[in-house]
């Protein structure tokens, strides 16, 4: 499946989208066991329908609704893989013009041909739209899963798909791998890194394949150690079985052809999808019963588990295979296995799960969510990957799942010179260096070692031309420095290639000999398996150089002493012609110095989008995506009116009903009535500004009523609220004029602007009050709720600031102090201390409790 996480910001927090997104079921961040499920596009006459609406839509527009198209990415339409699949397809596929695979669908009322690549686009569109929905902010980077059994044509066409969309792939992640960093990065128990590793197997059977793989755990890193897979093994095909099977059985008992019919065969498969699964967790028989199947003739059938375990009987027999083929890979014994670890909708079949745990004489775990370990491991990338997320640190090595080599013609021969450059399980992202002596430019093909097992009908790579390759000024050939690497997206590619020329140096200058930048010390094999005119910078070769490794070198084992290689002798040129001439040396030769010039690589790739084309599918994805939020905006406006008819019509017969006279009340029913014949007949198919009118319109008189209904609910509130205000004010004024001790303090006069403005607001209230008790209920209010409350909010400006005064602060008179010693003196400033709290009594009355008092005089004693 090919799962996406995608992250916020510039890679940075994962876990929102990704819940987001496994709660919409439609988009990052993530999914995996309901991306199969979900992973469908519907072409409509005014838009695209993506995800759970396109998956409802399959039985009624089968020829425009698309999906099981994965497989499909960097394969011409002429592939067998191609042509058998075709047969099972609902919809229709064509040959592209660049020999790819196209999906003919009707679109906006015209006929259109998308290429796989436009397909996931628009998948990873919707994706996008929901991480960045969620997050509330732009998404521009994720990471994509893929199966490890993907090769480099393939893997390159789901890059050119996010790029179509405009997102920025941080790393094409294999499955196995992803699920393997789910189960890693958690454990607290795993072994130290000096100690022996701890071997956990994964098993993986989703809708369409089977993949295992086997991986080394320490604490804080992962290492795959072997894949192993069947991309034609996975749960589609024990569904197969089942609709095969009632196929035969509906023919004869009912004389029916589900074939014959393709939205009677696709109901079938979802029924018996749902059969299979029922039989996982139920062993009795179980129905299956489809209504109207064909002809308005109902069928059904039924089914229990040993019955379909007999009839899968050849497909069960398939998963022990990957599975021989992994420990022979990984070459350990089943008793070295930790653990395994079962994920994939498929393994929830208790006949999977019975040949695993006998395979590898152990029970089986489930400790990973099966639909959502590959999600969740590339939401965990994404952190790693962040910058601005704090993330355990785990580092991942993945494997290259096929042998890749390299070919190349000698120097003015005819003959082949041919290298395994990456083995079957190597390491991954890592990088080689290549030096051959040549004197003009040349070719190198990559292609894979393998072609058997590779499940691709192409095994050539790509042709890779070294421009700008010259002799050097003596003649001699010039050494050429050729990277080749496998990145992170478990791509081949020959990354950078570079000239070593040698530059005479003045007599004066200090001497500078650049070595080998990859390979300081490199020597040629003991044992070449190549020709002379190659020297390779790896183990494999016989050498032990350098080895860059994700832009980081490893010292490996000194290199042999019986070096005679060109690029050692650069070093010291004195040494290297007293061995090749018996003369004596010159007494004063020239220094040498030795520079790297670049050198342009021309890549011609098995499958890559052209420029022009990929632009022509970014600029009409993004027509689409505007279509498609034209097309959104225009049924939301519909809707809208829609929605207000029903609220309205249920409303006026219940709360607002005493809010309209009755002849606009009879009035108003039957213009809702109008509109809603109108939205089924003439307003079907109308413009986004037709329906905002006719909202308006509706407003005009569904506003009013509303209005009406809010005010007769908020408006005693605000009263009540404003009654009660006026009487606090009023209380406190007549404690004023009877002396009260707590508003003694304050001034006449500022009591004299509280009395009259509560005066005035009683006399507002009062008139609006009778004004509005002789106005019925359907009439407009004579005060509305939010001018009461500017009222008590004036009222409470005037008043508070004077009634809430503090009472001023009362300085008590020192006591004079008399040196009658240190005691004396003390009992003083006690005294002194206790004064000056009681000038400010603790209490809103002024009052101090008597206890407070009669321990001043105990001190005075």
């Amino acid at each position: 499946m090919v799962t996406v996480a995608v992250p916020r910001g510039p890679a940075t927090h994962w876990v929102e989208s990704f819940q987001k997104a496994r709660e919409e079921g439609s988009g990052s961040g993530t999914w995996r066991g309901r991306w199969r499920r979900r992973s469908v596009i519907s072409f409509g006459s005014k838009n695209r329908t993506i995800g759970v609406a396109a998956k409802n839509q399959q039985i009624t527009h089968a020829n425009n609704t698309v999906s099981n198209f994965k497989r499909f990415h960097g394969r011409a339409f002429n592939d067998p893989f191609i042509q058998k699949e075709k047969e099972n397809l609902s919809y229709d596929l064509v040959p592209m013009k660049n020999s790819g695979v196209g999906i003919k669908v009707m679109y906006m009322d015209e006929e259109h041909q998308f290429s796989v690549e436009q397909i996931t686009a628009m998948l990873l569109t919707k994706l996008k739209e929901t991480a960045e929905n969620n997050l509330k902010k732009p998404v521009t980077d994720c990471v994509i899963s893929v199966p490890s059994f993907f090769t480099d044509a393939e893997r390159r066409s789901v890059l050119d798909a996010a790029q179509i969309v405009g997102l920025n792939c941080l790393r094409l992640m294999n499955d196995m791998t992803a699920v393997a960093l789910n189960y890693g990065i958690y454990k607290q128990d795993l072994p130290n890194p000096d100690e022996k590793p701890r071997i956990v197997v994964f098993v993986d059977m989703g809708h369409s394949a089977f993949q295992v793989s086997a991986c080394a755990f320490n604490k804080g890193k992962l290492k795959v150690l072997g894949t192993a897979f069947d991309p034609f093994l996975g749960g589609k095909n024990f569904d197969e079985k089942l609709v095969e099977h009632f196929c035969a059985e509906f023919k004869t008992k009912y004389k029916l052809d589900a074939k014959s019919k393709i939205r009677a065969l696709l109901r079938l498969y979802q029924e018996c999808e749902k059969l299979k699964k029922l039989m996982s967790s139920n062993s009795t028989d179980l129905p299956l019963n489809i209504e109207c199947f064909m002809n308005d003739k109902d069928v059904s059938g039924k089914m229990n588990r040993s019955q379909f375990e007999e009839l899968c009987a050849e497909l069960l027999q398939k998963i022990e295979v990957p599975l021989y083929l992994l420990m022979e890979q990984i070459q350990l014994k089943v008793d070295d296995v930790s653990a395994i670890e079962i994920v994939g909708g498929a393994t929830r079949i208790p006949a999977v799960k019975e040949k695993i745990a006998k395979f590898f004489g152990k029970d089986v775990s489930t400790t990973l969510n099966a639909d959502e370990a590959v999600a969740r491991g590339c939401a965990l990338q994404c952190a790693i990957l962040s910058p601005a997320f704090k993330v355990r640190e785990f580092s991942v090595t993945d494997a290259v799942p096929f042998p890749i080599s390299l070919v190349w013609n000698h120097d003015s021969e005819d003959t082949e010179g041919v290298h395994e450059v990456f083995s079957r399980n190597h390491a991954a992202p890592f990088s080689k260096v290549l030096t051959f002596l040549r004197r003009g430019p040349f070719e190198l093909e990559a292609f894979y070692s393998d072609p058997q097992g590779v499940p691709y009908p192409e095994a050539k790579i790509g042709r890779f031309v070294v421009q700008n390759v010259s002799a050097q000024k003596d003649g001699e050939k010039s050494r050429v420095k050729v990277k080749v690497r496998v990145n992170t997206h478990g791509i081949f590619t020959i990354s950078t290639a570079s000239m070593v020329e040698k530059v005479p140096t003045e007599e004066n200058e200090v001497s500078s000999v650049e070595a080998d930048m990859e390979c300081p010390n490199q020597k040629p094999p003991e044992n070449p398996d190549t020709d002379k005119n190659i020297q390779q910078d790896n183990s494999e070769a016989g050498t032990q150089p350098q080895v860059q490794t994700d832009g980081q070198q490893t010292s490996q084992s000194p290199p042999s002493p019986e070096l005679t290689s060109e690029e050692n002798k650069i070093p010291d040129a004195d040494k290297a012609n007293e061995k090749k001439v018996d003369q004596p040396p010159e007494a004063k030769k020239p220094k040498i110095k030795v520079v790297n010039v670049e050198l342009p690589v021309e890549a011609n790739l098995v499958w890559q989008l052209g420029k022009d084309l990929l632009n022509m599918y970014i600029e009409t994805e993004g027509k689409m995506i505007m279509q498609d939020k034209l097309e959104k905006e225009r049924n939301d406006a519909k809707n809208a009116v829609e929605e207000y008819v029903y609220e309205f019509r249920d409303k006026l017969c219940g709360p607002y009903e005493k809010f309209i006279c009755e002849q606009e009340h009879q009035n108003f029913l039957r213009l809702l009535t109008e509109t809603e014949d109108w939205l089924y007949e003439e307003g079907e198919d109308q413009a986004k500004q037709a329906y905002v009118d006719k909202l308006e319109e509706l407003m005009k008189i569904g506003t009013p009523v509303k209005v009406r209904f809010q005010e007769a609910e908020e408006r005693p509130k605000m009263f009540e609220e404003l009654g009660q205000r006026l009487q606090h004010y009023a209380k406190i004024a007549v404690d004023f004029r009877s002396k009260d001790e707590k508003y003694n303090h304050i001034d006449e006069s500022e009591m004299k602007k509280v009395e009259k403005s509560v005066n005035e607001m009683m006399e507002w209230m009062n008139n609006v009050m009778n004004a509005q008790a002789k106005k019925s209920l359907d009439q407009d209010p004579v005060v509305r709720a939010h001018e009461i409350k500017a009222k008590i909010r004036e009222l409470n400006n005037a008043c508070e600031p004077v009634v809430t005064q503090p009472k001023p602060k009362i300085e008590s008179p020192k006591l004079e102090r008399t040196p009658n010693g240190p005691n004396m003196d003390k009992k003083e400033e006690d005294l002194e201390d206790k004064n000056n709290f009681g000038a400010e009594p603790p209490h809103q009355n002024g009052e101090c409790y008597p206890n407070e008092k009669s321990s001043v005089n105990m001190d005075l004693d």
